[in-house]
């Protein structure tokens, strides 16, 4: 989170706490005009890596760090964030400005990031019911053009060529989400099964090649406080070099998901409500990329990212189960309806 209007503040929590004499010091050395007198907060909410805010005499910033304990190599690269948000700062898709990256743990604990606090607007309910219809057609149309942009940037131009592998994206992320699947898995669900054994075989032979946001939805872009105008896209933890389509139907999956917490268009008439249909929403971005009228092998795209999210939901049920999670509660595994929905959209004629 870049920050916003309806962002909440806290004090930071004694698990972040860090040696903010220490942390000043750096940033005095390293990023220009930092100013004097800091005081640090913490953004309360979703971010899985641990978000500040900090306020000084001359402006805020905002600080992304690693959480602190044992975690996943491959998991919480906030260096990997920093380096694609600073690669694109040149380019049409709109990102905050980068301050400095530290990857020395001796500084704050973990490594962390510091980039420039935006004032703008985070929607977190995908029908958008406080806008006109005016106003939700251009926050779509503004989601659409900043994914078409994204896709549009070249990778290596930009420094990023060796920021992930070219070829094979599908192969290996099926291969990937199999294992943590696997890894998790805490009953027999049919549905899953039978897309393990279906979508290898489904891989389509397109082969485009882009940088990839991994977590492209609503709720991880920033508008302008008062319009409908797209600021900056955040959350980048997952990006990668990628296929463009991957991020297109994660994105899609809006008109197809039942969860409010991850974004719904249930209930929303297309008709009157400013919002499009998931059809002409595919229209604009294939007319923005090049891709002429419709998108061969839809069905896989959009069946791959729900599966993906399945593997990802096993993931926080078995973690809820051994109680490894900060949300107490009763652990609900919503694997089985996810796999479900990606095998009908699979088969689907």
């Amino acid at each position: 989170m870049s920050g916003s209007s309806g962002a909440r503040l806290s004090e930071v929590g004694e698990r972040h706490r860090l040696d903010e004499a220490k942390l000043a010091e750096w940033l005095d050395r390293n990023v220009d005009g930092f100013g004097r007198g800091m005081q640090v907060r913490q953004f309360v909410g979703g971010a899985s890596n641990p978000t500040f805010m900090l306020s000084t005499d001359a402006g805020d910033y905002v600080l992304r760090k690693k959480p602190p304990g044992q975690l996943l190599a491959s998991a919480h690269q906030v260096d990997r964030e920093y380096r694609v948000m600073a690669a694109l700062r040149d380019t049409p898709v709109p990102v905050p400005n980068m301050r400095a990256l530290c990857d020395d743990p001796a500084i704050i604990g973990t490594p962390f990031y510091v980039m420039d606090y935006l004032e703008g607007r985070i929607f977190r309910d995908a029908t958008l019911p406080d806008l006109t219809p005016a106003e939700r057609s251009g926050v779509y149309d503004q989601l659409n053009q900043t994914l078409a942009s994204l896709h549009q940037v070249d990778h290596r131009a930009v420094g990023l060529e060796d920021y992930g592998r070219p070829t094979g994206y599908f192969d290996r992320q099926i291969a990937r989400w199999i294992k943590q699947y696997r890894g998790a898995e805490t009953q027999p669900i049919p549905a899953m099964e039978a897309l393990i054994a279906e979508l290898p075989g489904r891989v389509p032979r397109d082969e485009a090649v882009s940088i990839a946001h991994g977590d492209y939805r609503l709720e991880n872009v920033m508008f302008h406080p008062t319009e409908p105008r797209l600021i900056a896209v955040l959350d980048w933890e997952l990006s990668t070099i990628g296929h463009p389509l991957a991020d297109l139907g994660y994105n899609c999956f809006m008109w197809h998901s039942t969860s409010p917490t991850w974004g719904t268009l249930q209930g929303v008439d297309f008709a009157t409500s400013g919002i499009p249909t998931e059809a002409d929403y595919v229209a604009a971005y294939c007319c923005r990329t090049g891709r002429g009228d419709a998108i061969e092998d839809w069905n896989f795209y959009l069946a791959f990212a729900v599966f993906r999210l399945a593997s990802i939901s096993q993931g926080v049920y078995a973690r809820a189960l051994a109680g490894v999670t900060p949300n107490a509660g009763e652990a609900i595994n919503g694997t089985p309806m996810l796999a479900e929905q990606a095998l009908a959209i699979l088969r689907r004629s």
